[in-house]
């Protein structure tokens, strides 16, 4: 899955916490998806861009085992392959996410 289809995906679940901005931040060159609930819109938009209430930095292949189920997110945060900053509780809200993904 591409970053172009998993925004469109995400787009179709409506899978974003709900009046929150939550940034999941892929680096570098992988960029970056919002999840605006403010909006109820997902977007691509640069690694820079800072304008979330939570931003989630993960890898794209990190990223792909946690929307598999291969990873959990507590597991991958323990393990620092998961790193959340501003609002953790917009974070903990990322298996709801997840799940609109696989339903």
């Amino acid at each position: 899955m591409t970053k172009q289809e998993l925004a469109a995906k995400m787009q179709e679940n409506s899978a974003w916490v709900p009046g929150k901005k939550v940034k999941i931040d892929f680096g570098g060159e992988q960029g970056a998806i919002m999840l605006d609930g403010t909006a109820e819109q997902v977007s691509e938009i640069t690694s820079d861009a800072n304008m979330a209430d939570t931003t989630i930095k993960v890898t794209w292949d990190d990223w792909q085992h946690l929307a598999a189920g291969q990873l959990d997110g507590m597991t991958a945060f323990m393990m620092g392959k998961l790193k959340v900053e501003g609002d953790m509780s917009n974070a903990m809200q990322l298996q709801g996410v997840l799940a609109k993904l696989k339903g």
